[in-house]
């Protein structure tokens, strides 16, 4: 039997991302999000939702810029520290001890100590609520070497050990149970 409950935000796990943002120095700021995911292979897209009292918002707004830093269970406390104090109080670079980086297309920096960074240009704002979603096209991505399979260059990310979000609280992913399409792979004859 299930209980009936008011509708809720309940699609878990969500990636935990440290968003970077800001066209110079001065400006840099990160922002924790959980609200973002991926809307469109060709042209690749993304989104980010952001509430517009936020301090990175307007920065984000100004700039139609911003670069999605994936994090890892070792930035799980940076990334909790980064979604509750504000830019406006503080240099969360500095504070996290996290590195701000040269993004090659976008001038919002990246974080070095992030395995993957997605450089993204907004090409729209949608005011949904309590959040604004933009939308934007990923124009460059950069994945730490550590992390490409040197015979195949394929990312194996899972060896970064990806930060997810549920409901409230902070996860690592687990052990892998399969791949896509693994389902319907056709068994190879003996």
């Amino acid at each position: 039997m299930k209980q009936h409950w008011k509708p809720g935000t309940m699609i878990y796990p969500l990636p935990a991302v440290l968003v970077s943002c800001g066209a110079v120095p001065e400006e840099y700021n990160l922002l924790t999000v959980a609200w973002t995911g991926t809307l469109c292979s060709n042209p690749p897209m993304c989104y980010i939702s952001v509430r517009p009292e936020r301090h990175s918002y307007p920065i984000i707004r100004k700039n139609m810029e911003f670069v999605i830093n994936l994090t890892t269970e070792e930035l799980a406390f940076a990334t909790d520290w980064c979604g509750v104090r504000s830019g406006k109080d503080y240099n969360k670079f500095e504070e996290m001890h996290l590195t701000p980086g040269k993004a090659k297309v976008v001038n919002a920096p990246i974080v070095e100590e992030a395995p993957v960074c997605i450089e993204c240009r907004v090409k729209e704002i949608v005011p949904l609520g309590s959040h604004d979603m933009f939308i934007a096209e990923v124009v460059n991505v950069q994945a730490d070497d550590c992390f490409l399979n040197p015979e195949t260059g394929k990312l194996e990310f899972e060896q970064s050990r990806p930060l997810v979000y549920v409901h409230g609280a902070y996860y690592g992913i687990g052990e892998k149970i399969g791949k896509f399409g693994w389902s319907v792979e056709k068994k190879k004859k003996k």
